[in-house]
């Protein structure tokens, strides 16, 4: 039987045993193989050897510069260009590859530095070449007047940049005084001292009733003795004059101390009830513990 088929193939012609081999058990998955491999090799003669890889990866469509970084918008405290600032101080002034698989974080960590920036959500790659950022602010709460300079903290106590501020600006933020400390970092850090964190979660409480409430002031007391931290009540005081005892900041886990939303809750009352935090005569003390609700306030307060 094996003879007789070899002898019917050596009867064909050359060309038909040739499509008979190809189309043998087995050969078209062999074919398929050795066919694309044939191409991969020659896309790779032509994309590394030729250096067509090497020109199309340099071109507008791979590589992006801080133009091409879009990043969540800017709230109105900030005037600084942070995308050019961002680049400069990370050394990426240079065109930057898409295809770079350490690009994302490398831009990360550099926008997690910038004292601005309180958080990188997100960095993503997409082509033609765009980066997208998003980020989270951080966001000033008061100024401490500090040697006759007023500078800039977030609600964690945070030194932010001065530059974005112009002295009008400076003027309308609470102003947290008495304070003797210079901060033991640099922006974009903690100032260190908890009189200035306790005067920072204080302004933050009453951002969206301070300028209604006429106040002008927060002044830190001395020290109290607890036996374990130091800790310290504080003191609004109003354009008019008159001083609000607060007690202490934020967060105080001390017995009998009220939460800052009820505080906030208790001024808000009296002023819908008087109009004023200021007394008849003109200046008074006010004790926020002494207070009491009269009244529902009408908008929501800070926690």
């Amino acid at each position: 039987m094996c003879a007789a088929k070899k002898k019917k193939a050596a009867s064909q012609p050359p060309s038909a045993r040739l499509v008979s081999w190809l189309w043998g058990r087995g050969r078209p998955f062999t074919l398929v193989v050795l066919i694309a491999v044939a191409l991969f090799g020659l896309w790779s003669a032509v994309w590394y050897g030729a250096g067509v890889g090497e020109y199309i990866l340099s071109t507008d469509q791979y590589q992006v510069t801080y133009q091409q970084v879009e990043i969540t918008p800017l709230p109105p405290w900030i005037h600084s260009d942070i995308r050019a600032v961002v680049f400069r101080n990370a050394s990426l002034d240079g065109p930057l590859s898409i295809m770079d698989d350490n690009l994302n974080e490398r831009i990360s960590t550099a926008f997690s530095l910038h004292p601005w920036v309180e958080k990188v959500e997100r960095v993503s790659k997409h082509h033609p070449a765009r980066i997208e950022v998003e980020l989270v602010y951080r966001r000033p709460v008061c100024m401490v007047e500090l040697a006759g300079d007023l500078l800039p903290v977030d609600g964690r106590g945070i030194l932010l940049p001065r530059g974005d501020f112009s002295p009008v600006e400076a003027g309308r933020y609470p102003r947290l005084v008495g304070i003797d400390t210079a901060p033991v970092g640099t922006t974009g850090e903690a100032w260190g001292d908890v009189r200035v964190l306790g005067g920072a979660e204080i302004a933050n409480a009453l951002a969206d009733v301070w300028q209604q409430l006429g106040l002008a002031q927060i002044r830190p007391s001395d020290a109290l003795s607890t036996g374990v931290d130091e800790e310290h009540t504080y003191t609004l005081l109003t354009r008019g004059g008159t001083r609000v005892f607060w007690g202490r900041a934020p967060g105080s886990d001390a017995l009998g101390e009220i939460p800052a939303r009820d505080k906030v809750a208790r001024l808000t009352s009296y002023f819908q009830e008087h109009g004023t935090l200021e007394g008849r005569g003109g200046a008074q003390v006010l004790d926020v513990y002494q207070l009491r609700v009269t009244s529902v306030p009408e908008a929501s307060t800070p926690q």
